[in-house]
């Protein structure tokens, strides 16, 4: 895994994070609102881990 992929799968996993765990205040009220807010858990473990990627990232690029 290069350091391009490694900022580009932490961005990205980590914007897929905080969607599911904001679409829920954009959201009109249905059942597609209460399935995406009981997922907030994975939500979480999306942001962490794209967090976790980014700041891999920066340490392997502080390394260099």
């Amino acid at each position: 895994m290069t350091d391009k992929d490694l900022l580009a799968k932490g961005l990205l996993i980590a914007f897929i994070g905080a969607v599911v765990l904001l679409s829920p205040y954009f959201v009109q009220p249905s059942a597609i609102r209460d399935v995406i807010s009981q997922s907030s858990l994975v939500g979480w473990f999306a942001l962490i881990l794209g967090a976790a990627f980014i700041v891999r990232w920066a340490l392997v690029r502080r390394k260099k």
